[in-house]
Order: structure tokens, then C-alpha cells, then sequence
């Protein structure tokens, strides 16, 4: 082979710098020697290259792989004695050596490449846009993804119909449910304890809903955050002749709930939240007024979760003394040395809490309607709550809605008569002696809870009966809680209508007067 000083210039043309260098250790070639003119980039003195040595007598390091390069030390490395090739792995290291010395820049620093900037995407072709719909109807796709694939579907139709058939097959994979658990799930679970362990103090039919609603409003309660309960939370409801409402917080409302439940639970021989001295003030304080003078008292409370403590404890001993108080009337007939079974226990602690009358102000309900009240009230207050926080709050199930539904529809004669009293519904067209047939109205609710009302129109002591019947509306069970809650305006309620139109607005507007604060 012919150095670089060859001066016929007929050896092999020389390779560009760089690519020599790449030989594999052990592999002996000459070192390649650049030509410069005399003098050029040589201090004064200098020997010239040719004069330390042929190429022949120059040692040269070998190159080292890329593990070297990442090496921290820097300056000459001491001579490798080159080991000798074993006939199986030198063509391979050759190979590699000669990749290596090939993809490195003559003038690359030692150590790993950096990666530079990154480039811009892309466009993608269409069949990886094609293959992208299935994650895109699934919106499982990336932002860019996404954005390519919309703008493909702009410009090729097949893709666009392709699509939209996935689209629409998304939505029969599996329906749209709430993350919350069914509220049939804890009547449910109890049931299948009951039945298999009967408990020995039993819960009332009517304390049920009660108990169920409470515990919902709970849970919400439970799973707020600690700036929700400062959320602004409007109260609505009829005041006889127009809509009210009045803002105050979620501390606010169990602040309400506590005060006007205090009601059932001194009916219960349980302490009143209200201090005693206001109670000497408002002796027989209705249910507005309780609250009023409870947010009077309590507005250094926190409007933190620390406020849902004594309403919770309040309501377990409300359903904890009313479950000992049935129980031990449903036993009187058995201690007294009866033989009563107990069916006849039960009908008679049922008639025994209807005796026990609860005062709420200007009139006073049973005791099981009494909690059927507390528990209707509870469900609406807990949907403003989860209103005010943008929570899903779902209606209690059929088996509780049912008794909450016929408790509205049984108050509506005397909210109707209590209308007239006040000036606020045109007098009846007749007095029908009590007992006596008289006009009615057939009250249809139509849903969960729902079933048939015959409601006298006259006298809430008249017999109402489908033969005087005067005019037939029919309301989702809903729609009616919605009604009676004051949610909804009297006028404005999806009704069907048939027959005398007076009686129809008479009664609508009495359910509506059912709403309080």
C-alpha cells in the first residue's frame, strides 16, 4: 500500500477522514498522514511528520467503543495490547467497529450524542388515521391524536361514516350510570339481614324512610370537601301565595333540620336543641320560627364539616328511642298476660304512636307522619345541598316514596279548607255534612310511590268517592314531591287535566301551600 507521500501517486485513493479510524483493535493499517504545505500551522522548529517515523513505525492507539467515549478522564489513553481475533467474533467486531467510526462526525466531542431538537411531526397517512378511529370514538386518543383524526374525517367520507358507526356503538357498550351506589342497595343489604337475623328491637314501618333518608344525607355529607359546606345553598318554598326562598349555607340547613327535628324529639322525651330560655320566649314556635332563633344563636358555629355532628347524633336517637318505644308497646299485651300475636302487637303499638301527637306550632301530626314529614324534609334539603355543590342526589327508593307520596296527598283537604280560612281560596260551593257524599277530585300520581287519591273538594269530613267525582289530574310522583316541596310553581306543574278547572287550580295550589321553610 502506498503512503500518503507516494510521489507517483499510484497507490489507492484515499479515504475521507474519519472513516479510516474506525478499524476494529487488533487490525493493523496505517495511519493516514494529511499533506500540508511547508510551513503551514508548523511553529518554527518542528520536525515534520515524516521525520518521527514511516507509518509502518508509528504505533497507533486502536479505537475504542462507544463505552470508552462516555470515559470522564480525558487526555491520551495507554496502549491496549490488541488481543488476538478469534475466527468467530472479529468479522463481527469489524462490522460493528466500522458502524461505529461511520456514524460519528469527524469533529464529534467524546462522550454520547445529545439528541437535538425535536422535529415537528408528521402528517400522518391515512391508514394509521384509519386505524386510529376505534381509540377515537373511545376518546382514548392523545390531543394531537385526536386533532389529526378530526381534521382527516373533514376530508375523506368512508373514514367519517366508519366513525360515526363507532361512535354510536360506544354508547350501547355500557349505559352512562352514576358513580354512586344504587340507593336500593342499603334497603336491600338490611333486608337481607333482617331476614336472616330478625332484630330484636325492630325499626317501624314509618321510621324507615326516615332512617334511610338520613343516612343518605350523610353519606353526601361525608364526601364533601371542606370549601363546599361555605357553598351559598337556596331554600325554596310556597308562602300561600308566591315562591320565597332565602340563602344560607350547608351548615345553615343542618342548623334547619336540627331545629325543626328538635320537634319529634321532644315528642320523644329527647332534649331539644333549642337552650331553654329561648324556649320560654317561643313556646309554641312552628317550624320557621325555630329556625330563625336557632340561626340567631348559633352564628359563631363553623361552616365546617364539625356541624354535621349534632344533627347526626340527634337523628340516631331519634330512630334509636322511637324502635325501643314501639317495641316495648308492641310487648304491653304479652307482659299483661295476653295472648296476643304479632300481628295484633304490631297493630297495636301502630295505634298506639298515632295517639302520640307531635305540636308543630300552629298544628300538630302524628307521630308516624311526624317522621314521614321529618324524612320528606330531609330528602329535599339534602337535594339544595347537593344542588349547591353540583352533586347527584337521586330520589328515595319506591318503598319509602310510596308513604311520602300518600302523606301529601291525605294533607291536601286540610291544606285546602286552612286555604279558605285564610282568604286564599274561593269558599266551597256546598257544605256536605261529615260522612256524607260530596264533590271529590281524583288525584292520579303516576311513577314510583305513585296510585289514586279520591279528595273531597267541600269539607275535608266529606266521603269522597268515584261517583262525585268533579275533575281528574294526574302528576308524576316527582313532579307532585317536587309540588309539595314549593319547588315548583302551582301553575307551571306537568299536569294532566280533565274537568272543573277551579278545583283543579284549588288543589294544585293547596299542595303547593304544603312547602315551608
Amino acid at each position: 500500500m502506498s503512503g500518503p507521500s507516494d510521489p507517483d501517486g499510484q497507490g489507492p485513493p484515499r479515504a475521507p477522514r474519519g472513516t479510516r479510524e474506525s478499524a476494529a483493535p487488533g487490525l493493523s493499517e496505517e495511519p493516514e498522514l494529511s499533506e500540508e504545505p511547508e510551513g503551514a500551522g508548523r511553529p518554527e522548529g518542528a520536525e515534520r511528520p515524516e521525520e518521527r517515523g514511516t507509518a509502518s513505525e508509528a504505533y497507533r492507539v486502536p479505537r475504542q467503543a462507544a463505552a470508552s467515549d462516555l470515559s470522564p478522564l480525558s487526555g491520551p489513553h495507554p496502549p491496549e495490547v490488541p488481543r488476538q481475533a478469534d475466527a468467530y467474533d472479529a468479522p463481527d467486531v469489524s462490522r460493528r467497529a466500522e458502524a461505529f467510526g461511520a456514524s460519528r462526525r469527524p469533529d464529534a466531542p467524546s462522550g454520547r450524542p445529545r439528541p437535538g431538537p425535536p422535529r415537528a411531526s408528521e402528517p400522518l397517512d391515512h391508514t394509521v388515521l384509519k386505524s386510529l378511529l376505534g381509540a377515537w370514538a373511545l376518546a382514548a386518543c392523545s390531543a394531537e391524536e385526536t386533532a389529526a383524526v378530526e381534521a382527516h374525517l373533514t376530508d375523506c367520507a368512508p373514514c367519517a361514516d366508519e366513525a360515526l358507526r363507532l361512535r354510536d356503538a360506544v354508547g350501547l357498550l355500557h349505559s352512562e350510570d352514576s358513580l354512586d351506589l344504587d340507593p336500593e342497595l342499603r334497603a336491600q343489604v338490611l333486608e337481607g339481614c333482617l331476614e336472616s337475623r330478625p332484630a330484636r328491637i325492630p325499626l317501624p314501618v314509618w321510621a324507615a324512610p326516615f332512617d334511610a333518608e338520613t343516612a343518605r344525607l350523610d353519606a353526601l355529607l361525608r364526601d364533601m370537601a371542606g370549601d363546599e359546606w361555605r357553598a351559598p345553598v337556596r331554600l325554596r318554598w310556597f308562602d300561600g301565595r308566591r315562591e320565597t326562598d332565602r340563602e344560607t349555607t350547608v351548615a345553615g340547613i343542618l342548623g334547619h333540620l336540627l331545629a325543626v327535628d328538635g320537634l319529634v324529639a321532644a315528642g320523644l322525651g329527647l332534649p331539644d336543641p333549642l337552650p331553654d330560655g329561648a324556649l320560654r320566649v317561643e313556646h309554641d314556635a312552628g317550624p320557621q320560627a325555630r329556625t330563625e332563633l336557632y340561626w340567631a344563636l348559633d352564628r359563631a358555629a363553623p361552616h365546617t364539616p364539625a356541624a354535621r355532628r349534632p344533627w347526626r347524633e340527634q337523628s340516631h336517637a331519634m330512630i334509636r328511642d322511637v324502635s325501643f318505644l314501639t317495641a316495648a308497646e308492641a310487648e304491653g299485651p304479652e307482659a299483661a298476660g295476653g295472648a296476643a300475636d304479632t300481628a295484633g302487637a304490631a297493630d297495636t303499638a301502630e295505634t298506639s304512636a298515632r295517639t302520640r301527637l307531635v305540636s308543630y306550632g300552629g298544628f300538630s301530626l302524628p307521630l308516624p307522619d311526624a317522621f314521614l314529614d321529618r324524612a320528606f324534609e330531609c330528602w329535599k334539603h339534602a337535594q339544595d345541598i347537593a344542588e349547591a355543590v353540583d352533586y347527584p342526589y337521586g330520589p328515595p327508593v319506591a318503598a319509602h316514596l310510596t308513604p311520602l307520596v300518600d302523606l301529601a296527598a291525605r294533607q291536601l283537604p286540610g291544606a285546602l279548607a286552612a286555604r279558605r280560612r285564610a282568604g286564599l281560596a274561593p269558599p266551597p260551593r256546598g257544605l256536605a255534612p261529615a260522612g256524607a257524599p260530596g264533590r271529590t277530585l281524583h288525584l292520579e300520581v303516576e311513577g314510583d310511590g305513585g296510585g289514586d287519591w279520591y279528595l273531597p273538594l267541600d269539607s275535608p269530613g266529606a266521603r269522597a268517592g268515584p261517583e262525585e267525582t268533579v275533575a281528574h289530574v294526574a302528576l308524576d310522583s316527582l313532579e307532585f314531591c317536587q309540588l309539595a316541596a314549593g319547588h315548583v310553581p302551582p301553575l307551571e306543574a306537568a299536569a294532566g287535566q280533565d274537568g272543573d278547572r277551579d278545583a283543579i287550580r284549588d288543589v294544585l295550589f293547596a299542595a303547593a301551600s304544603l312547602s315551608r321553610m
